[in-house]
């Protein structure tokens, strides 16, 4: 199945991810995307104007069954979500995207849809395999005996199951990705809801431009993580989602570093060096988490191909180019598409 000449609904299109998977799908020929948020337009970080740009509460039934039809292949993206900082301090909220989840299956399964695409996340997998930062690389199967991240984990794992028996009882083809820490340019990167590497990059430029060497970094830096680049995200998401492969996939990098050689990687971008003030009780998440891609390498024969120097230098740029301009968190699609030749490289 490929997405040229569909059909196609994009569920949380004014988000960082959303925002690039509308733009892709528009440049591989798909019929219509109708790209749907609850935020205000003016808000949304990116905006197609080829797209079919709706806003709608996406919680509530009746919207979703609007917004299916007509569509034939839906990309569930839409949550209320952020960086650790948002979901450790927002629990029930991130539960709460329990209703969307379901209300968009049932409308898919109800207009039957030739495909429902799932954006799980890596915080589905068990904390107890997360303990150390010499973490072992997640396999899938690593979700079981579930214990997941409380609040955001268990309503991404929930909804995980739900497609899968949606699939069997009711033959709504489903696919599922688990996202590994996605960055990059067009995302979040102050506020409250950014996500390690814009964080970073953000702090970097403070103390720049501030002319004061020092950053505090949440933890004690010896947390390891991988970050998967936006272009590979959207790449998988979209090879995913044409597959014929039904259980869930990780979609992440398997490239590991510490949160410390995290932030040396974007002082050596800026040409600085900073003073760390190390933060012990900010959110931190799990101790180590890394992506085993031996599944989606086998079956799709893709693994992503950015490294995160390469993502980072063009993250960089880009988050010093609005900060400079004094923009906010979101950024008009005009902004984006005068960097576009740089950060995509």
């Amino acid at each position: 199945m490929k997405m040229k000449g569909k059909h196609i609904l994009v569920c949380g299109a004014g988000g960082f991810i959303g925002g690039h998977l509308v733009r892709r799908l528009l440049e591989l020929g798909a019929a219509t995307v109708r790209a749907v948020d609850s935020k205000p337009i003016s808000e949304w970080f990116q905006v197609s104007n080829h797209a079919d740009n709706v806003v709608l509460d996406l919680s509530s039934r009746a919207n979703c069954a609007s917004s299916v039809k007509g569509t034939s292949i839906v990309f569930q993206l839409a949550a209320d979500m952020g960086g650790m900082g948002f979901i450790e301090n927002n629990r029930a909220l991130c539960m709460l995207n329990v209703l969307i989840n379901t209300h968009m299956l049932l409308a898919a399964r109800d207009h039957s849809v030739e495909r429902f695409f799932f954006s799980s996340s890596a915080c589905v997998y068990n904390l107890a395999r997360q303990s150390s930062p010499l973490v072992v690389p997640l396999r899938e199967e690593d979700a079981y005996p579930a214990m997941p991240e409380d609040g955001y984990g268990w309503e991404k794992l929930f909804t995980e199951r739900m497609c899968r028996h949606f699939e069997e009882d009711f033959g709504l083809p489903c696919r599922v990705a688990r996202f590994h820490n996605v960055y990059g340019p067009m995302g979040t990167w102050q506020g409250g809801r950014e996500k390690a590497p814009a964080a970073i990059c953000r702090k970097v430029l403070e103390a720049k431009l501030s002319g004061i060497p020092e950053i505090e970094v949440w933890g004690d830096g010896s947390q390891t993580r991988s970050f998967l680049y936006i272009d590979d995200c959207i790449q998988g998401t979209i090879a995913i989602a044409e597959s014929g492969v039904s259980e869930p996939l990780n979609l992440g990098s398997s490239e590991l570093v510490t949160i410390d050689q995290l932030v040396s990687i974007v002082e050596n971008i800026a040409g600085v060096r900073l003073n760390r003030r190390f933060n012990p009780h900010a959110p931190i998440g799990v101790n180590g988490r890394n992506s085993d891609n031996t599944r989606i390498s086998r079956l799709l024969h893709w693994e992503p191909s950015i490294s995160l120097v390469e993502g980072l230098k063009s993250t960089y740029r880009w988050i010093e180019r609005d900060m400079l301009q004094g923009s906010t968190v979101q950024t008009p699609i005009t902004l984006r598409e005068h960097y576009a030749s740089e950060w995509r490289g």
